[in-house]
């Protein structure tokens, strides 16, 4: 893939890193050319000094046949135009912005952006871990309104059939890990005393499932 990143930062420049460690071509915008130190000597892709929405700077990219493009500078004013200049205007097929305010990451979902909140992010998994729950929380997506979720099962559901703790829309058995292996369930696998069950829940739906495991 031809990808583009504005923000040479901590965050920009270990994605890039990332993504082309993966053999993806990655092209670094910044206006800062010092900042281009921090991709290190093992950086493969190329580097671009200018304004990330400056519509010349992102032609020099290569805009035009980008296939996903990543907002991360530290203004969430700038990572906005820059990602709506991406997505309206070059039809860039992925987009995404890093926007600190959850207010303003919001407002851009709701207007068809794809956004990153890092305080969003923080607060939820902050809070996560403080309160007690039984169970495990692995991962957000979104802005946490999903959780990714690990319960061993109770001796209450062994011989029961996943069926009893799916809640369509709510909850959903991804897989189950059984004797040091990982499986994709059946609608009539029954649960083992011991299984680690890996669910996907809405961040509202939590009480529920912790009712329905006991």
């Amino acid at each position: 893939m031809k990808i583009i990143i504005i923000g040479c930062g901590r965050v920009g420049s270990g994605l890039a890193r990332m993504l082309s460690n993966r053999d993806h071509q990655v092209t670094m915008i910044d206006s800062d050319p010092l900042s281009f130190e921090r991709l290190g000597k093992n950086y493969k892709g190329k580097t671009v000094v200018g304004i990330g929405f400056d519509r010349q700077t992102l032609l020099d990219a290569g805009i035009e046949k980008a296939d996903a493009f990543a907002a991360v500078t530290a203004s969430d004013e700038a990572n906005a135009v820059a990602a709506r200049i991406a997505k309206n205007v070059f039809r860039v097929p992925r987009v995404a912005a890093r926007i600190y305010d959850p207010r303003k990451a919001d407002i851009y979902r709701r207007l068809g952006m794809q956004t990153i909140s890092p305080v969003a992010l923080g607060i939820v998994r902050m809070a996560e871990l403080l309160s007690f729950s039984n169970l495990a929380v692995v991962d957000s997506l979104g802005s946490g309104e999903v959780k990714i979720v690990d319960i061993e099962v109770p001796p209450m559901l062994a011989g029961r059939r996943i069926e009893e703790v799916i809640i369509p829309g709510e909850v959903h058995i991804s897989a189950i890990s059984r004797n040091g292996k990982t499986f994709l369930p059946l609608s009539g696998t029954t649960f083992v005393e011991g299984d680690v069950v890996h669910l996907s829940v809405l961040a509202t739906s939590q009480d529920r499932l912790k009712d329905l495991v006991g």
